[in-house]
């Protein structure tokens, strides 16, 4: 069997990628006729790939390494696990010590009473676990017909064909017959693209109140859950006004609508708490959980879950489960990053280091002529690129192509900084320092400032 050593020339690796390897959320024919960047290593919030150049990761992975990368601890703790219990299911009335450990760990951390984690391999996985369990849940209370979940257009929850469902993204309902019956959409709270002439907190309380007109309009008797990102992540970065979390609480409370909170990108330090939900004041039922549990160094996701749900679920069998389901690798490392994450304080260090120096970089930024806005919670920000900073206006060439132009530009600098449409969006580990916080701002501003002359010359700097 052939193997590749690090590394083989990156023209032969690019031939060998381009020949058999499928990527996700790309146009594989054009990628392979451009040729794939090959990452070899990382260390700290840097890459490299096969050429040398080392990259500042302004992405964490995919929102994901936030204590960085290289951490000897978590391949130990694998290495362990492996030598010990390499794997074992959590089917037949068995477990073991690491899924009992982490699941654990997870309910002191959840805040209110999220005390019962069901594991899942990723957030797409425990997404679809939570459409089975509202249901189900419903059902055993003697209501079956409260199965339909309302959820947001331009929302992320995973891509398998029940999460896709779930998020609100038209390109992935294009393709695969989605969305799935009983889940419906209603709009994202976007004031920067959306709001018109409203304030944001007007914007985003009648952004909020859409959820209970659905909710009328389909009858509550109907309404099993609503899911939300607490910040949107692979959205834009979509930053709610401060009215629209407490709203869509009251209505909740007020129709007894479950609620979901998908804390994929949110959770685990990213917004300077534990959970999203604590940042915005939200009182889930169901919280989902991947990314940053294990810092991305192994696949693990799962949901946790409130003591009501888990008393009534539990009253019969849930057939239901994932053969990596708690997996006893991924819940070490897991543990072990959790672990590290309290000893070394890195809550704080964002709460108190890294976030107030990036967000006085960050803003500054608003003042180039491309930028029309900027947000940032914690370490997760966007810039809204713009040809009209006064009107909020949106590019006249189909959206995205600025954007990407902008994302080539950063990658030509070494930052990985991602585009979504025409906003640029970053999330970088949550280790990084105030010297790297100046590296990433000062290749982000020579992207701009390049982006901007390129769409002149190019013509694209015209308002739609």
């Amino acid at each position: 069997m052939p193997t590749i050593t690090n590394h083989l020339p990156t023209a032969e690796l690019q031939a060998l990628d381009a020949a058999h390897h499928f990527h996700p959320f790309t146009a594989n024919n054009a990628l392979a006729t451009k040729g794939v960047r090959v990452i070899t290593r990382a260390d700290g919030v840097y890459l490299t790939d096969s050429e040398g150049h080392r990259i500042l990761d302004g992405m964490a992975g995919l929102w994901c390494v936030n204590i960085g990368y290289g951490r000897k601890e978590l391949s130990d703790a694998a290495a362990r696990q492996m030598q010990e219990l390499p794997f074992y299911n959590t089917f037949f009335q068995t477990t073991h010590a690491p899924a009992i450990a982490l699941a654990a760990k997870l309910a002191e951390l959840a805040p209110g009473d999220l005390n019962h984690v069901f594991f899942a391999g990723s957030g797409s996985e425990a997404n679809d676990t939570n459409i089975r369990l509202v249901r189900h849940y419903w059902a055993t209370k003697g209501m079956p017909e409260r199965d339909v979940i309302i959820a947001r257009r331009n929302g992320y929850h995973g891509s398998t064909v029940g999460a896709g469902s779930l998020g609100g993204m038209a390109a992935m309902h294009a393709q695969g017959g989605m969305p799935i019956p009983g889940i419906v959409h209603i709009e994202e709270p976007n004031w920067y693209a959306k709001g018109g002439d409203e304030t944001p907190e007007a914007f985003g309380l009648s952004c909020a109140r859409q959820l209970e007109e659905k909710i009328v309009e389909l009858g509550a008797g109907r309404v099993a859950a609503f899911i939300g990102e607490p910040i949107q992540g692979a959205g834009g970065v979509i930053v709610p006004p401060s009215t629209y979390w407490p709203e869509i609480q009251r209505i909740c409370d007020k129709y007894g609508v479950l609620l979901i909170a998908d804390e994929v990108i949110c959770g685990f330090g990213r917004t300077g708490n534990w959970f999203g939900s604590e940042t915005f004041g939200i009182r889930p039922h169901i919280m989902t959980i991947a990314k940053g549990l294990s810092s991305g160094y192994a696949p693990i996701g799962g949901s946790i879950i409130c003591d009501e749900i888990a008393e009534v679920v539990g009253r019969t069998e849930f057939n239901h489960g994932y053969t990596y389901s708690g997996h006893p690798v991924a819940a070490a490392v897991a543990l072990e990053n959790l672990r590290l994450m309290e000893d070394e304080n890195i809550l704080d260090h964002v709460r108190n280091v890294a976030h107030p120096y990036l967000a006085e970089r960050w803003a500054k930024l608003a003042e180039h002529p491309l930028v029309g806005e900027t947000k940032l919670v914690g370490l997760i920000g966007s810039i809204a690129l713009t040809p009209d900073k006064e009107r909020r206006g949106k590019f006249a060439s189909d959206e995205g192509t600025v954007g990407y132009i902008c994302r080539e530009k950063c990658f030509a600098n070494n930052l990985v900084m991602r585009h979504v449409g025409d906003r640029m969006v970053i999330a970088p580990p949550l280790v990084i320092t105030p010297e790297e916080i100046d590296v990433m701002i000062e290749r982000a501003t020579l992207s701009l400032d390049q982006t901007y002359e390129a769409i002149r010359s190019e013509g694209l700097l015209k308002a739609a």
